[in-house]
């Protein structure tokens, strides 16, 4: 036998290997790294059609298992749709092992970065998703459980809660991130028809953005790009153009368009196949949403307010406000910073229909603001303030700049 002593230490010295060996990988829980900019009604996961979405600007598709390495070998993250991704298969024995195991063989792919479960749910839903949403935690903590949320035009019955739209939907909102405890809060509103513009539109981006932030959620907004519905109007490139940069002002993390492909009756950005007229102007978007992702990602949204009239849900700019408009105009102010402090802020043109001029007087002095051009990727000094320390920027029908002052 060999030497008890000698056996003693070796033991000891093979005991802290071994237990680091057999300690698990840590895994990140999922965290958006960029702001998100993908669509609803995917195309085909085919080679042809997802350069197409990847030269069109978006960083994320949607697609069943066989799709996601093609979305990979495109440079896509992709979510996944499955029928399996629904609570009741936790209450089946055989299909729940049937989502154990794709769940093995998809959480390791490249590519993977959500999993689809619901399209607006009602609150009566939540606690079921919230089982799914957990049991998926539990097993893959580096991908998002991804559940789309009603607006705030919806009705009581489809809410699940009562009261007037905002005592119903706040509740909505809450017992949401109570009960589902999501990774994100994503929601769609429709806002433009035949006849006239919707009233609750930047109520429903203030209330979701006020729940993100108790909450410490990322937010991704859906927005229109087709006439699926017979009252709505197709927006114009100067109309995505604003519901792009009011949603970006306002903080949020990701931007969807409803709908990328489908038939001509969706009357979408693709329609059998074929691409329509509109998609050259939201490529351009994706484009320079892209080219901000690395500067607002670095960003906290610290507070939004309203130039000129003020739409339902909205305040406005204070006087203790670091930024502050001197004449005329409607527009957004979206401040933003870190632990607090704001460095950086965006100026959204609220009339999508003319050009503006947004005139600012900051409280510190307006000498060395800078402005970022999204098609070089670079910080560029501001016109010199006037007389009485105004700069004006100049901003084309729905559109916005983001600014800092350079200290």
């Amino acid at each position: 036998m060999s030497n008890p002593g000698l056996l003693l230490i070796a033991c000891a010295l093979i005991a802290p290997i071994a237990a680091h060996a057999a300690s698990p990988p840590v895994v990140k829980p999922w965290k958006a790294d960029s702001v998100i900019i993908t669509f609803w009604c995917p195309p085909p996961a085919t080679d042809e059609a997802l350069a197409n979405v990847v030269a069109e600007g978006y960083n994320l598709t949607w697609t069943p298992e066989a799709g996601l390495d093609v979305a990979g070998k495109h440079g896509l993250k992709a979510m996944l749709q499955d029928p399996l991704l629904v609570p009741e298969t936790l209450d089946n024995p055989d299909a729940r092992a049937k989502l154990d195991a794709l769940i093995v063989r998809v959480k390791g792919n490249p590519a993977l970065d959500a999993y689809f479960l619901r399209d607006e749910p009602s609150a009566s839903d939540f606690a079921g998703l919230g089982k799914l949403v957990a049991y998926l935690r539990q097993r893959d903590p580096a991908h998002l459980a991804y559940i789309n949320l009603f607006p705030t035009y919806a009705d009581n019955k489809q809410l699940g809660t009562t009261g007037d739209t905002v005592t119903a939907y706040r509740e909505y909102l809450r017992r949401f991130v109570e009960i589902v405890k999501p990774g994100l809060i994503s929601w769609d509103h429709y806002h433009f028809f035949k006849a006239n513009d919707g009233k609750e539109y930047f109520l429903n981006l203030a209330m979701v953005r006020e729940q993100a932030l108790a909450a410490h959620l990322p937010f991704l907004n859906i927005i229109q790009a087709c006439t699926i519905e017979k009252t709505w109007r197709l927006p114009n490139p100067d109309e995505m153009r604003w519901l792009v940069y009011t949603t970006l002002a306002y903080g949020a993390r990701g931007i969807s368009y409803f709908t990328y492909w489908g038939p001509r009756e969706y009357g979408g950005l693709y329609q059998d196949g074929m691409r329509m007229p509109l998609a050259d102007a939201v490529t351009a978007l994706n484009k320079e949403i892209a080219a901000l992702s690395p500067e607002l990602m670095k960003l906290d949204t610290l507070g939004v307010y309203h130039a000129g009239s003020l739409p339902l849900g909205c305040e406005a700019v204070a006087e203790s406000s670091p930024v502050r408009f001197d004449g005329s105009g409607d527009f957004v102010l979206g401040l933003f910073g870190k632990h607090g402090n704001v460095s950086a802020f965006m100026v959204v043109n609220r009339d999508y229909g003319h050009a503006a001029d947004a005139k600012l007087h900051l409280a510190g002095g307006s000498h060395g603001l800078e402005e970022f051009d999204c098609a070089s990727r670079r910080w560029n000094p501001c016109a010199r303030p006037d007389r009485d320390g105004d700069v004006a920027v100049h901003l084309a029908p729905g559109d916005g700049k983001l600014l800092r002052l350079k200290r």
